[in-house]
């Protein structure tokens, strides 16, 4: 299938790469339907999950169109299984177009994970070996993906409680590399970050610090659960100070990007994730004025 999209290589045009920033969002969830609505809140966009408006027709896409018309919207899905070694699922990728033409995302990401083998699907997003064989495999089927999609997609580094004994490769290095050979963009999850490098044991700043800036389109802020000496990506808590701490530093390397909070659970009133959301832009507006 040939190319629909247009490759960029980083060193002739690392600008154009990524989008212009959409401000500051909020990934939508129902509790917050009627509000969003009603209220018109302080929120510049929204990040839908890909899964929950695959049905055509039904009430969860009319109210996604209602949406549409008031705020710019991404998708962003958690079944691609990129990492995995069974066939890509081509009728969820017919289906992910589908719903892209007719809500015409501003983006579309997934997660560099893999989620199931064999027909069974874990349910959880899975870390892959940070190995070369690992790497030209997820490059391959990446190019596969945009190529059907006819659009770049955004891959987002997930947390992680295990590791592989055959990793050459940081994790930092297999995502910087990933994006450059499949010329893709990335989904950059500071939360995520976090977690890993305190149950794993790295510098967290060495990580943003091997991240090329040029394809960062979007960033994920969340909160999680300590347990002592781990942490648990939960999507529960509201962002904590070490990660607004390192959300501020990514701000200062990459520059104004595409901000939003994730509440998967317990999830307060929309006043209050829009409160946290202001915290996200003063602390970007700073993060900008000092690197400035």
């Amino acid at each position: 299938m040939g190319t629909r999209y247009n490759r960029v290589p980083a060193k002739d045009a690392p600008h154009m790469l990524t989008r212009p920033s959409l401000g500051f969002g909020l990934g939508l969830r129902v509790d917050h339907y009627e509000a969003i609505l009603s209220e018109r809140p302080r929120v510049d966009w929204f990040e839908v999950l890909t899964e929950n408006y695959l049905v055509p027709g039904g009430k969860p896409l009319d109210y996604l169109m209602r949406f549409r018309e008031r705020y710019p919207l991404a998708m962003h899905g958690v079944s691609l299984s990129i990492g995995s070694t069974a066939p890509l699922d081509h009728a969820y990728l017919r289906q992910v177009k589908a719903l892209a033409a007719r809500i015409e995302p501003e983006w579309i990401s997934d997660h560099l994970c893999w989620t199931g083998v064999a027909g069974r699907n874990t349910h959880d997003l899975l870390p892959l070996p940070y190995t070369e064989e690992a790497l030209e495999h997820v490059v391959a089927r990446v190019r596969t993906v945009q190529d059907v999609l006819g659009r770049r997609i955004l891959l987002e580094n997930v947390s992680s409680y295990v590791s592989f004994r055959d990793s050459p490769l940081t994790e930092w290095q297999f995502l910087a590399e990933i994006a450059r050979r499949a010329d893709c963009l990335i989904l950059l999850d500071v939360n995520n970050i976090y977690v890993s490098s305190v149950n794993h044991e790295f510098d967290p700043h060495e990580y943003l610090g091997a991240i090329p800036p040029e394809r960062v389109q979007q960033i994920h802020l969340a909160g999680h659960e300590n347990h002592g000496d781990y942490l648990v990506d939960t999507h529960d808590h509201p962002v904590p100070d070490p990660v607004w701490e390192l959300y501020a530093a990514a701000i200062g390397r990459c520059g104004a990007v595409s901000t939003m909070i994730e509440r998967d659970d317990r999830i307060p009133p929309l006043a209050e994730l829009v409160a946290e959301l202001d915290q996200a832009r003063a602390l970007a507006a700073a993060a900008l004025t000092d690197a400035a």
